[in-house]
């Protein structure tokens, strides 16, 4: 393993559009080409901070921001920069060796949602990252989020709308992530896309059309196991004290 330390000098009233910037945009294209975020720290003056990345070698490195700099996101990127004016003041990077094994074992566990409005439509989103296929909208649980709660602000960011959720339709592993998808309904909002989103719309979706719009082998199971409308149970509880917050899948 190797980590790359990417130090930026900031401007204090800024730290927090910097974050946003970051959140956005920086982090979702490392993560899409194959780093992997170690931590991020700010110090106590807010004029610092700090990102560390893992890599395999130093020859993935290379491999991996060679896949940056030719993302369309790479592009969308540099653009958004350009209205935020001056972010940080300067910035350097790089590289350290592990002195030891001290890694625990680690997944990333997202959310996606099979929405539908009245009319039976399916919403759908085309991301600027994944721009040769629809996918059911979701994201990354953030720390202290309840699925649910993740799920519907995922879509809220997303496309605009409100959702009432009913029950998990299925889980799925893939490497280090777990996709817990949702059924769900429309309650509320106007469909548009985002800074994420190419396209947000709902479209008519049966067995016969699926692969036309989900293209990736992997997202389509997700679809068709949410279309036969079965689901399961899904609660959530706080800890200290004990509560239940929600519990949907009662048929």
């Amino acid at each position: 393993m190797i980590y790359r330390r990417k130090t930026y000098k900031i401007l204090p009233e800024k730290a927090k559009l910097f974050n946003q910037f970051f959140h956005d945009f920086l982090l979702p294209i490392q993560l899409k080409n194959g780093a992997r975020l170690t931590g991020r720290w700010i110090n106590e003056t807010k004029d610092e901070i700090v990102a560390i990345w893992e890599y395999d070698s130093y020859e993935e490195y290379i491999k991996i921001e060679e896949r940056v700099k030719k993302d369309n996101m790479h592009k969308l990127a540099a653009e958004k920069l350009k209205t935020f004016g001056t972010l940080f003041t300067s910035s350097k990077q790089d590289f350290l060796n592990p002195a030891g094994n001290y890694h625990f074992p680690r997944h990333t566990v997202t959310v996606s949602g099979y929405i539908t409005n009245k009319e039976g439509e399916v919403l759908l989103v085309n991301t600027f990252w994944r721009t040769d296929t629809w996918e059911l909208p979701g994201g990354a649980v953030d720390e202290g989020e309840t699925l649910d709660t993740a799920l519907c602000r995922e879509i809220l960011e997303e496309t605009g709308i409100e959702v009432k959720l009913h029950g998990v339709s299925g889980v799925y592993s893939n490497g280090t992530t777990v996709t817990i998808v949702f059924i769900g309904s429309y309650k509320g909002g106007k469909v548009m896309p985002s800074d994420e989103t190419k396209e947000a719309v709902f479209h008519k979706l049966d067995s016969s059309n699926i692969e036309n719009f989900v293209t990736r082998a992997k997202y389509q199971p997700r679809v068709k196991d949410a279309m036969s409308g079965r689901y399961i149970p899904y609660e959530a509880f706080k800890v200290r004290p004990y509560e239940l917050l929600n519990r949907m899948g009662d048929y």
